[in-house]
């Protein structure tokens, strides 16, 4: 078979794990996310998807994230900065 050597494996990250681990006003990167157990390789990419809700004003910082979750992030008060690396 053929392995695909360029392929990204994204750590996900869904709305409701973010809502029961942090606060508002909470600044929340790979780092952050690694030291609270969401995900094991901060120098990964990560992907925030939009199961579950937040009522939380959070500041996210994640490689990629989809639209169903920025809105969700943009209306309780907060922001999504996408790196795209």
């Amino acid at each position: 078979g053929f392995t695909n050597i360029f392929k990204k494996v994204f750590q996900l990250v869904n709305l409701d794990q973010l809502e029961a681990r942090f606060a508002a006003g909470d600044k929340v990167d790979p780092m952050a996310m690694a030291e609270k157990g969401l995900i094991k390789y901060p120098e990964r990419p990560v992907k925030l998807l939009g199961r579950g809700a937040v009522e939380k004003s959070l500041q996210v910082e994640v490689t990629k994230a989809s639209q169903a979750a920025v809105k969700a992030i943009e209306s309780a008060g907060g922001s999504v900065t996408v790196t795209g690396k």
